[in-house]
C-alpha cells in the first residue's frame, strides 16, 4: 500500500488500459500520471491529462471505452505540475473542452495551458449527472485543489474523492512550490479529514495502487475501490511522510 513510484524512461512502458473503476468513473491514464474520465451524460470530464509525449496513449483509452475527445467539455488539473497538465493544451485544442485550475496556479500552470476557469475554495462544477465540489488544499503547489463527487453504481451511491496534489517532493528544502508549503500541507490534510470518502482515486496510480486494483477488478469482479478506510489512512502516509521528512532534517542539525 502507498508505494513508491518506479522509473519509467518510454511513455509506452506506463501503459495501462483503460477501464471503468465505478458507476460513471473511468481510469484512462497511465503509470506515470493518472487520468481520470467521468461520463456525466451530457458530456465527458477529464481530471488531468498528465505527460505530453504521453497523450497518445490517454486518447487511445478514450476511444478503447467509446468516448471520442470531442465528448469532453471540461479539462480540471489538479495542480500545475508538467506530469500533470502537459497533455491539456494540445487536448483542449482537439476537444474544444474549457480547461480549470486552482486560481493560485494559474501563472505557472500558463507555461502549459491558458486556463479558461479559475477555482477557489468551494467552488462547483455540474454537467449532467454530475456535480463536482472543489476545495484549496494548497501545500503541494499553493493553488492544488482537491475534489469531490458522487457516483451511483448497482443502485447504490458512493462518494468519490481525490486529493489533488498529495506528493512529498516538492516539501524537502531546495524544491519547495513556495514559502510556508509545510504548514499549509498539514492544514490540507485536516481539512480533508473532514470529507467522507468511499472511493479513493490518486493522482498517481500508486497513491491507490489503482492499476493493482483495476487489474484484480478485471479478473474477479471484486472492486477493491470500494473502501470507506482508505481516505483516512492516506491521509495518515501523507502526514507521517512529511513528519518523517522534518525529523530527519533536525536529526542530521545536531
Amino acid at each position: 500500500m502507498f508505494r513508491s513510484n518506479k522509473k519509467i524512461k518510454n511513455p509506452w512502458e506506463g501503459t495501462i488500459e483503460p477501464f471503468r473503476i465505478i458507476g460513471n468513473v473511468y481510469f484512462v491514464g497511465t503509470y506515470q500520471s493518472s487520468a481520470h474520465l467521468i461520463d456525466t451524460g451530457d458530456g465527458l470530464i477529464l481530471i488531468d491529462t498528465g505527460y505530453e509525449n504521453a497523450l497518445y496513449l490517454v486518447v487511445r483509452s478514450i476511444f478503447k471505452l467509446g468516448f471520442t475527445p470531442e465528448d469532453i467539455k471540461y479539462i480540471i488539473n489538479t495542480h500545475w505540475h508538467w506530469d500533470h497538465t502537459e497533455g491539456t493544451a494540445p487536448l483542449a485544442h482537439m476537444s474544444g473542452a474549457k480547461t480549470l485550475i486552482g486560481r493560485y496556479d494559474e501563472e505557472k500552470a500558463k507555461q502549459y495551458f491558458t486556463p479558461d476557469i479559475l477555482i477557489k475554495d468551494g467552488d462547483t462544477l455540474s454537467l449532467g449527472n454530475t456535480e463536482i465540489r472543489f476545495i484549496e488544499t494548497p501545500g503541494h503547489t499553493r493553488g492544488t485543489v482537491s475534489l469531490f463527487f458522487d457516483t451511483e453504481d448497482n443502485g447504490i451511491k458512493y462518494r468519490v474523492g481525490m486529493f489533488g496534489g498529495a506528493g512529498a517532493n516538492t516539501l524537502v528544502p531546495g524544491e519547495y512550490d513556495y514559502d510556508g508549503c509545510r504548514d499549509d500541507y498539514y492544514a490540507s490534510i485536516s481539512r480533508l479529514r473532514k470529507e467522507t470518502v468511499e472511493v479513493f482515486i490518486g493522482n498517481h496510480v500508486w497513491n491507490n495502487d489503482t492499476d493493482v486494483k483495476g487489474e484484480h477488478l478485471l479478473k474477479t469482479g471484486e472492486n477493491l475501490f470500494i473502501d470507506s478506510e482508505l481516505w483516512g489512512k492516506f491521509l495518515d502516509h501523507c502526514e507521517n511522510r512529511l513528519s518523517a521528512i522534518i525529523a530527519e532534517e533536525k536529526a542530521k542539525a545536531k
